[in-house]
């Protein structure tokens, strides 16, 4: 089911409403820079893809099959999409994604762990308040920082929509 940040702050997981904390943005919002912690466990700042068409996949955890699915769906049209980075995001340690990536043959979209600072999740209003965890969701950031397409999947077993999020990022590739 395809909603805007506006429409509700709760997810389903697992058959029960989960509060999501956190800003709860909305298409046309300033992206908030955040810092997430790198494969060798190094905190980044989203500022280093300044001046890029950014893709984020928001993920609960690499060790389920949706979860896994959205990454290998956004890995594969990553080389498709010029000037964009397609990163993905969940709060599993970079240790089990790294090794999710070379299980899968991931190498084309950049991996970040959200699991110490919450920065991203919190900024984002990605936080499933009780859990630590992320719901799933995509954001799309033009290379000017404005979010131009977000999505908080309503019940998190479902995959978001790929033809959208994609839809927009061939959009503005060309802006």
């Amino acid at each position: 089911m395809f909603k805007n940040a506006m429409d509700t702050n709760t997810v389903i997981f697992r058959g029960k409403s989960i509060n999501l904390i956190g800003n709860h943005l909305k298409i046309g919002n300033h992206a908030p820079e955040f810092r997430v912690t790198d494969k060798d466990l190094n905190i980044v700042s989203s500022s280093i893809y300044k001046d890029k068409n950014i893709i984020i996949s928001v993920f609960p955890s690499v060790d389920t099959s949706v979860c896994s699915f959205q990454n290998i769906k956004f890995n594969k049209e990553a080389a498709n999409l010029n000037n964009t980075a397609i990163i993905a995001i969940s709060v599993d340690l970079p240790f089990a994604q790294q090794r999710f990536c070379a299980a899968e043959s991931i190498e084309k979209l950049q991996i970040y762990s959200d699991y110490n600072l919450l920065d991203f999740g919190r900024k984002y209003g990605f936080v499933m308040e009780p859990l630590r965890l992320l719901a799933r969701g995509v954001v799309v950031i033009d290379r000017k920082g404005e979010i131009r397409h977000i999505e908080y999947v309503q019940n998190i077993s479902d995959e978001p929509d790929y033809e959208r999020a994609l839809s927009v990022a061939r959009e503005i590739m060309l802006i």
